[in-house]
């Protein structure tokens, strides 16, 4: 295996659930040595979530499977003096630390950014909260649908029989995950240049507002609020989902000469020239009285014909697939994007590797997730404590 990108960076890992582990999980998969610093009762809360008890019982649950592999497990009760002891010991040997406590715990515990960068001045140090570690709103409790619901991603979705509506995964989570992960490489470049680390603040607020670029546009620049419009593009029409024979198509006819593809494609090329349709600012408008015409010309074969057809024509076009017949389709399965991996105690794992691909140093899933405390032993040994003083650790339940 060629050297990863990140290859001899060493991460210290102190977050629970999801965007935090989210953003270690991609560190982990480019090389970096992913220390998950977890309480010694029970560790990361999402060990114990998951659709499957058994597995929830081992510490292992399925969402803690989901976004841990390529790491390492150590305890410390950093509430002890001996826990924060060994945890400056550790700092010192680290170069990125990731946390997504509320404000000011790290603080509290005598831990925070200004105390470890003195001990280690080329620490990057990312904190990753509901809010930030700023503003009115800092120290309020946040999960995913909660930032969802603030952030006008819910009042954009859905239609009029269903508004608000939530995404249907943590959408929030997973992007302020992703945006603290491009912060520390960013950070880490940064401190090739100068040898310096710094202090990232990530809030998955200010994460996921951004995604919505385009809606805000409209209202920002163009004055006109957001309408919930279901499984329609705001953008074009046709563009959304339609009925065919025996289930429903996506098309997106974005481009004019698309829109007169579809209209060969379906038979009724007299829509061209139609008044209502022509033109695509009036089509948009026209968007419900032109459904009906189409899904009655849809309604005639199956989907999977009327995607090729379409895409044949240079409209883009799919199946609405099932999560299971997603996973299982051809193109995923070339991209390589699931791989498998053995997990002791509970057998093969299909977990997802890192998305981009890279030509020289590609990412690895080269372990599983990690039993709760199983590198303790290896990783105080390496910071000189003795089995005699790791043993006096764990009767005190610092470890």
């Amino acid at each position: 295996m060629s050297e990863q990108i990140l290859s001899g960076v060493r991460v210290l890992d102190l977050t629970n659930v999801l965007a935090g582990p989210f953003a270690t999980l991609h560190l982990a998969l480019l090389g970096a040595e992913v220390i998950k610093v977890e309480n010694p009762k029970d560790g990361d809360l999402a060990r114990k979530l998951g659709n499957m008890p058994a597995l929830n019982e081992q510490l292992m649950g399925t969402s803690f499977l989901a976004q841990n592999a390529n790491k390492k497990s150590v305890t410390l009760n950093t509430k002890t003096p001996e826990g924060r002891e060994i945890f400056k010991k550790l700092v010192k040997t680290a170069d990125v630390l990731v946390e997504n406590f509320r404000p000011d715990v790290m603080n509290r515990l005598g831990l925070g950014y200004k105390t470890l960068s003195e001990l280690n001045p080329r620490l990057v140090y990312c904190a990753i909260s509901g809010f930030g570690q700023t503003g009115p709103d800092a120290f309020k409790p946040a999960y995913d649908q909660i930032i969802q619901g603030l952030s006008g991603v819910m009042d954009v979705n859905g239609d009029e029989r269903l508004h608000p509506l939530r995404a249907g995964f943590p959408a929030c989570d997973t992007v302020g995950g992703l945006n603290a992960a491009f912060a520390v490489m960013a950070a880490l470049y940064n401190r090739e240049r100068t040898g310096n680390g710094q202090f990232i603040d990530i809030a998955m607020l200010d994460s996921i507002m951004p995604l919505m670029g385009w809606v805000a546009a409209n209202l920002l620049i163009g004055g006109r609020q957001p309408v919930p419009m279901g499984n329609d593009n705001f953008t074009a029409a046709p563009s959304g989902t339609f009925k065919t024979k025996n289930g429903y198509i996506n098309i997106a006819a974005n481009k004019q000469e698309q829109w007169e593809s579809v209209c060969d494609a379906l038979g009724v090329p007299e829509l061209k020239k139609d008044p209502r349709f022509e033109k695509r600012d009036v089509r948009k408008k026209n968007r419900k009285l032109l459904t009906p015409i189409l899904e009655e010309k849809l309604a005639g074969r199956p989907t999977v014909e009327w995607v090729d057809l379409l895409n044949a024509k240079d409209v883009p076009s799919g199946e609405i697939l099932g999560l299971a017949a997603a996973l299982e389709q051809p193109q995923v399965k070339h991209r390589g994007i699931l791989k498998e991996i053995n997990a002791d105690g509970i057998g093969p794992l299909k977990l997802f590797g890192l998305s981009a691909q890279f030509s020289d140093t590609p990412a690895e899933l080269n372990a599983p997730p990690p039993r709760l405390s199983a590198h303790t032993a290896e990783i105080l040994k390496e910071l000189g404590v003795t089995a005699e003083e790791l043993s006096a650790l764990k009767t005190k339940r610092v470890v």
